[in-house]
């Protein structure tokens, strides 16, 4: 073993081992210039690994869409064919389900297969979930911006989880100047792969930047002369499968026409209102103590401040005497907090206020949701209000102009809103929205 500061003994032990009078220019070329894939033995032990995990087991729809998915693929390489394919879905439809089996499977079939999102929090929790007792299944697991420089096609499939987030580009102030093509992500990704897979839910797009839509992605691939499936999930399993509730979500919200309208009930799923942040944390450390999951969610309307120098978090999100920190920014846990990307899978996440970045993605039995100062309802409408979030992202106004903040912050509470299986209790600290949701749930 040879340390950083040994630098000249590596090179000695190196030269000791290795033929002097060869070169090894044209090997070393070979190496650099050879196509990055997965091995068959690395796909095998995925394929074991994720096929094993009860997480993942298909239902119904799931289990259709599922075969569709994987009858495009085989029908694609079968006809020596690039085809894009596009999954649409609403939250707990089973994208992330289908995405994972597909991985398996066509790692089992030794295809050459990624899994890709632009979370960090999503993919992060899928490599500690599939990678334990297998580090290398880890590196199934990639990141959108990760194929600025792959070769084209060097992938059979390339299974694009959470495609509502593609960026505009992939370059960021971080990316060296020779990646810095100024081609647009989505065709980066279609480029990468045989098949590129889409799975999306263009109603979770919550951040400007954000290019992830059916109608881009579809140009996208005609621009190209590709073939493009779509296929639709149209059953739901997440909000305990209510469509009474998804329905009810998006009339309050505004994304569907026609206005909210009275929690009509739901035997499969739970809505309440509370009137203090204290009662909603008293109501869900209740249901902890029944046995179920559960988080505290909120807009992005508080500052988010850094760890103090003993590692506790400081209790940033303050209403009246009611104070609780931020999840963890990073990826490392601290003060007795989880690292970000597993807020919402480790226990010890409770403690801890939730950020639609960290819960985009996941979900949890009961879900308390802290609808901030930045949507507020005022007589027969909602008002966002843009000085009241404090998201570094929405602060351009060039770039985030009103009536896109308006729609973004919307679809920040959907998601907020759709991430409970069991139950959802409600609180916002104004008072005129408090009424309206009383007056709306009985």
């Amino acid at each position: 073993m040879f340390t950083g500061d040994r630098k000249g003994d590596f090179l000695a032990f190196l030269r000791s081992r290795l033929a002097a009078d060869v070169p090894g220019t044209a090997y070393a070329d070979v190496i650099l210039g050879s196509a990055a894939r997965p091995s068959r033995q690395l796909l095998a032990v995925a394929a074991d690994e994720i096929r094993q995990r009860e997480q993942f087991v298909l239902l119904d729809q799931q289990r259709l869409a599922y075969n569709m998915v994987l009858h495009a693929t085989e029908a694609a390489r079968a006809s020596d064919a690039k085809t894009v394919v596009i999954v649409t879905g609403g939250p707990g439809s089973g994208k992330s389900v289908i995405a994972l089996s597909l991985l398996g499977e066509l790692a089992r079939q030794g295809r050459a297969v990624l899994h890709a999102t632009g979370s960090r929090s999503f993919t992060q929790t899928l490599r500690h979930v599939t990678g334990q007792g297998s580090p290398r299944t880890k590196r199934l697991f990639k990141y959108f911006n990760q194929f600025t420089d792959a070769d084209r096609n060097g992938l059979e499939v390339l299974i694009l989880d959470e495609a509502h987030r593609i960026r505009e580009t992939s370059a960021s102030r971080f990316t060296p100047a020779r990646l810095r093509t100024g081609e647009r992500q989505v065709d980066e990704l279609i480029a990468a792969a045989r098949v590129p897979e889409f799975l999306l839910d263009q109603h979770q797009v919550v951040r400007p930047g954000e290019m992830g839509t059916v109608e881009d992605i579809e140009a996208h691939a005609t621009r190209s002369g590709l073939a493009v499936h779509k296929i639709s999930l149209d059953a739901q399993f997440r909000c305990g499968g209510s469509q009474e509730y998804l329905r009810w979500v998006k009339r309050l919200l505004g994304i569907e026409p026609g206005g909210p309208v009275p929690w009509p009930g739901d035997p499969a799923f739970a809505l309440e209102v509370a009137d203090s942040p204290q009662e909603m944390e008293h109501a869900l450390r209740a249901k902890l103590g029944a046995g179920y999951g559960a988080r505290i969610a909120a807009g992005y309307c508080w500052p988010w401040s850094d760890p103090r120098p003993d590692g506790t978090l400081e209790a940033d999100v303050v209403i009246g005497d009611w104070s609780r920190p931020w999840n963890v920014k990073g990826d490392r846990a601290t003060g007795g907090a989880p690292p970000a990307a597993l807020w919402a899978t480790d226990p010890a996440g409770f403690g801890q206020v939730g950020c639609i970045y960290t819960a985009q993605g996941f979900e949890y039995d009961w879900n308390g949701v802290i609808i901030g100062p930045d949507l507020v309802w005022r007589g027969n409408a909602w008002a966002a209000v843009r000085s009241a979030n404090r998201d570094p992202d929405f602060r351009s106004l060039t770039r985030v102009p009103d009536l896109e903040f308006g729609r973004l912050v919307r679809n920040v509470y959907k998601v907020l809103l759709t991430r409970g299986m069991v139950g959802t209790i409600l609180y916002s600290p104004d008072p005129q929205t408090r009424e309206l949701l009383h007056s709306l749930v009985a």
